[in-house]
């Protein structure tokens, strides 16, 4: 004959036990004595291993929170196989094991804080036992974008072996920020926005014969690229952009890369298009009546651009000089990414600047 009455306080055990192994499986630790004021925005989520990349991935999450008053929460997943040895078997081995994640990732964010000037109040870090992605899938469902380093694999790696950045981005509802760690934080960065800027002004010449001076060049900000083309998820993708450069003040050119077989259909327009000069007028119209249509914040300037060429090849010249691109995804998975592409996943591999994929 079975004693229910000790039933009740074996489930409760359990119970507890559970509660405490997913209290430290998910932990997130704050600085004491924290506000917790709401901002407009919600958090930036970056995922936080170690590596060069993911350095940088942090780096720029903590510098665009600087503009925007944003929190950053930075997200470790970690699995056994990630040379932590074997897994804890005691509550104090649980214990002692959360407080080494906990040194290692407080040492890494303070030092890029620092370096930055970054209020280390509004950092946030969270450990959580899973790999990467799924843990930023996870915990950045609801933030305002989730921010990742670009692997520096070969193009044919990414291709057979995947990547977490191209992962988040079919998995993840919210926009993924990719970050480029090499153009970030070093001498190289400030030279390459040198001749970025001098390649743009040669471009489009100077007002009169005014001299550009040198500290002009230095001082000038790259725009941010939004890649447009009449459909929902690129309007969602301006607007991104639009919000963010309100908070930055960098300038947003809005491009719209066409072909003369489709230019008839993104135009929803029956007539025959007579000549190349004729559709390049038709799209540098079709590109500001489409910025015209999206809520700018004011003060933020918008440029429209339209160019003869398709969007992976025109969005990846752009990539050379500007800031950042930002685009929207159609959603394409699976076999169809793989095998009939997109232009995000193009971008993802190939883009030489941060690049951010807006749902």
């Amino acid at each position: 004959m079975s004693n229910d009455s000790t039933q009740p306080m074996n489930k409760e055990k359990i119970a507890q036990a559970a509660s405490r192994k997913a209290a430290f499986e998910t932990q997130t630790f704050k600085p004491e004595n924290k506000e917790n004021k709401k901002n407009k925005l919600a958090d930036i989520v970056v995922g936080l291993d170690g590596s060069d990349e993911s350095f940088a991935a942090l780096r720029w999450a903590m510098e665009e929170a600087r503009h925007t008053g944003q929190r950053v929460n930075a997200v470790f997943g970690w699995t056994r196989s990630w040379d932590m040895g074997e897994e804890p078997q005691s509550e104090a081995d649980w214990s002692y094991l959360r407080k080494q994640i906990t040194a290692q990732l407080s040492q890494w964010a303070h030092q890029i804080a620092d370096e930055i000037g970054f209020d280390i109040e509004k950092l946030d870090i969270t450990s959580k036992k899973a790999s990467g992605s799924s843990a930023l899938i996870e915990i950045g469902k609801d933030a305002q974008q989730i921010v990742v380093g670009r692997r520096t694999l070969s193009r044919v790696a990414r291709w057979f072996f995947g990547s977490v950045s191209a992962n988040l981005v079919n998995e993840t509802k919210v926009p993924v920020t990719i970050v480029h760690w090499y153009a970030l934080g070093d001498e190289n960065e400030e030279v390459s926005n040198t001749i970025a800027t001098q390649l743009q002004t040669q471009t489009v010449g100077r007002i009169g014969t005014e001299h550009v001076g040198e500290e002009e060049i230095l001082n000038a900000q790259l725009p941010v690229v939004v890649g447009i083309d009449g459909s929902e998820c690129s309007m969602r993708a301006l607007q991104f952009a639009l919000d963010s450069a309100a908070y930055t003040g960098r300038t947003i050119n809005a491009m719209f890369c066409w072909q003369m077989k489709t230019i008839d259909k993104v135009l929803q327009t029956e007539a025959e298009i007579p000549s190349k000069e004729e559709a390049q007028k038709l799209a540098e119209k079709f590109a500001k009546d489409f910025v015209a249509k999206a809520d700018i914040p004011q003060g933020v300037k918008v440029e429209t651009s339209a160019f003869h060429i398709t969007p992976q090849k025109g969005l990846l010249a752009a990539s050379h000089y500007a800031s950042r691109i930002i685009m929207g995804s159609r959603g394409l998975k699976g076999f169809n990414a793989r095998f009939l592409g997109s232009v995000s996943r193009y971008l993802i591999d190939s883009a030489t600047c941060t690049t951010t994929i807006v749902h």
